[in-house]
């Protein structure tokens, strides 16, 4: 699991939806499970599951309904459809609103609809833009719990936040980016000692160094 890390304007949304061949790049590669989102975007889009921070999810349709809709879309047969979207209330602890509206649901329901629209093909990659900006915290903790056990699944997860004290310890590596290009990457212990000059810090602290920022909680 990857975090993609950058302040407001840096360029996350727009690396994301880069991705997931929402936009064409100008220049440079990408790939995605082996695919190259220009020369392959149809093959990026079977292998990969996208969370937008920004696109909500029908409110007059239950997940039932949204998981069928798109599970449909992806080309799942219809016989196998009641199984595949069971499954998925059961994974996402949509069960007992499975056939409720979702503009009655709770914003972390919700999100786990979004998340589930995502997996309906069951991708072995996924991308999610600030997935728990709109959590509380017990909300953000069960989904990144949740992408914690997709993880050990074995699926690669790439996701972006503000919130670096979420995930500090759930994430593999970090990327940070500043301006709209790569500015760091590694590990967490490997960014801070780098970064840090190896003094003690949090990864907070490496990132406000990344990106040139001086102020306080930043180190110097």
């Amino acid at each position: 699991m990857v975090g993609l890390l950058g302040a407001n304007g840096a360029g996350k949304t727009t690396t994301l939806r880069m991705l997931a061949t929402l936009l064409r790049p100008t220049g440079g590669t990408a790939r995605v499970a082996g695919c190259d989102v220009r020369a392959d975007p149809v093959g990026v889009r079977r292998r990969l599951g996208y969370v937008s921070a920004t696109t909500g999810v029908p409110d007059r349709l239950s997940p039932r309904e949204i998981f069928s809709s798109f599970g449909m879309l992806h080309g799942i047969a219809a016989d196998q459809m009641p199984e595949r979207v069971a499954m998925l209330l059961d994974r996402l602890d949509l069960r007992a609103c499975a056939d409720r509206p979702a503009g009655r649901l709770s914003s972390g329901q919700r999100q786990r609809v979004s998340l589930g629209r995502a997996l309906v093909h069951n991708p072995p990659a996924l991308v999610l833009d600030e997935p728990t900006n709109a959590l509380d915290v017990v909300g953000a903790r069960d989904l990144l719990v949740l992408l914690g056990d997709l993880r050990a699944e074995g699926r690669a997860i790439l996701l972006s936040t503000h919130r670096l004290h979420e995930i500090e310890t759930r994430c593999d590596r970090f990327v940070i980016i500043h301006d709209g290009g790569v500015v760091a990457s590694g590990a967490r212990d490997e960014l801070v000692a780098r970064l840090l000059d190896g003094q003690a810090g949090e990864l907070e602290d490496a990132f406000f160094k990344a990106i040139g920022h001086q102020g306080e909680g930043a180190a110097a």
